[in-house]
């Protein structure tokens, strides 16, 4: 049945049928070939329970917390702040490229919201200013992804949805590597344009007295910051009340900066709706393939099999991230978490890992594959935003970034304090 299973999903996949569709037929060939119980019928049942949870309710409002605060221009002062104070280091902008997703991450909780609305802001400047296109757009595209590690992450969301994981634990796990990563990214970049100047393009001269000017851009980020994560710790509002709650400060910026509009509010919306349409599909989907492949008994048989192979603790944790390196290449990862993640994780908690300190694992997986071809998306989001040039341009210049992210994993697997520091406070 595992055979048959990856068989399957590999060939719908290749034929290019959506990621939705093809999840929903697996469980019901599945159900159909595998099973004595007409568990098709449950499929009603799934779809309900699955997308009806209050936790579920946060996704869609830090989908459109994002969009609001694209459609604003928040991200457009926030972008020059950071190059202010940034610029100097070498490789110039693409230091404020990384920084500022760091910043929009702690916004949106999206890391294509994250690409998109920093993409937008900075791709004027890579000609300007004369930076090598494959690294510029390689920032932009591995900025991107810190979208779903740093908090609020809708990810880590879905990740405590399926292994009932604490959501404000998983929130502070994100924290550190989040910011260790921005570091990496950063490093990388000065190295590079350390060793061939030519590639951080040429000098951004600002004064102190600008710097100190635009020092005001930063408190949009951080308002927005303290009221979704604040609200959270200080026990005033549970994950998906504090996403409302973001929806509002945002909202209320947007009125206090003068950008907000019927029309632009009704745009957002309306995006809101097509995006969450779509993860909900691939939620409703995913969660009735678990279903069946648990009614069939199929995670014990894999726990089981982990089990009769005896690796180490370190070596089921590489064959882990071997496959989710591997299966990211060809599949979208908010529906590779929610249909791997009912079988990988008993097998990872059962070898004595830690749920919160996994969840930060597999999420830095995620932002692996969404800078990996041939389906990353963030290289889409990039490329589309591109007046001239091939996506080749921008997959190259994200491979620096990859051994950023490799590095991070090793370092998590060394000292999982870099996650479990700050959650260990909590508890």
């Amino acid at each position: 049945m595992i055979g048959f299973a990856v068989s399957a999903m590999a060939l719908l996949l290749a034929l290019g049928v959506p990621v939705a569709v093809a999840l929903g037929l697996l469980g019901i060939g599945l159900s159909e070939f595998f099973s004595t119980l007409p568990l098709v019928r449950a499929i009603g049942e799934v779809a309900w329970s699955s997308s009806t949870g209050f936790l579920m309710v946060s996704v869609p409002l830090f989908v459109l917390l994002g969009e609001i605060l694209l459609r604003a221009g928040i991200a457009d002062r926030m972008y020059s702040a950071v190059a202010a104070w940034l610029s100097w280091m070498p490789g110039g902008l693409m230091h404020a490229n990384v920084g500022s997703s760091g910043l929009f991450a702690a916004m949106s909780g999206s890391s294509v919201a994250t690409a998109a609305t920093i993409g937008t802001t900075a791709m004027p400047q890579m000609e300007k200013y004369g930076y090598s296109p494959k690294l510029f757009l390689g920032t932009l595209a591995a900025g991107g992804t810190l979208g779903i590690l740093i908090p609020p992450s809708i990810n880590l969301i879905v990740y405590g949805l399926i292994t009932n994981a604490s959501i404000p634990q998983l929130y502070l796990a994100g924290i550190v590597p989040g910011l260790l990563l921005m570091l990496l990214f950063m490093t990388i970049v000065a190295i590079a344009c350390t060793i061939w100047p030519s590639l951080g393009g040429r000098k951004v001269d600002v004064g102190w007295n600008e710097r100190l000017a635009l020092l005001g851009e930063f408190i949009p980020p951080t308002f927005i910051f303290v009221v979704v994560i604040g609200s959270i710790y200080l026990g005033w509002a549970t994950a998906t009340e504090s996403a409302a709650l973001g929806v509002g400060a945002a909202t209320l910026l947007t009125v206090l900066k003068g950008r907000f509009t019927i029309a632009m509010f009704r745009s957002a919306v309306e995006n809101t709706m097509r995006t969450t349409g779509m993860i909900m599909l691939i939620v409703v989907a995913a969660f009735f393939l678990n279903f069946v492949m648990t009614a069939q008994g199929l995670t014990t048989k894999v726990v089981n099999l982990v089990t009769t192979l005896e690796l180490s603790s370190a070596g089921l944790m590489l064959a882990v991230i071997v496959f989710y390196l591997v299966l990211g290449c060809f599949m979208e990862t908010m529906a590779m978490m929610i249909a791997t993640i009912p079988i990988v994780a008993p097998v990872v908690f059962a070898a004595g890992f830690d749920s919160v300190w996994f969840g930060v694992v597999v999420v830095v997986l995620m932002e692996a594959a969404m800078i990996t071809p041939p389906v990353g998306i963030n290289l889409f989001v990039i490329q589309g935003m591109r007046a001239r040039g091939g996506i080749s341009d921008v997959a190259y210049g994200t491979l620096p970034f990859l051994l950023a992210i490799f590095a991070l994993l090793g370092l998590l697997m060394a000292f999982p304090e870099i996650a479990l520091f700050l959650p260990s406070l909590l508890r």
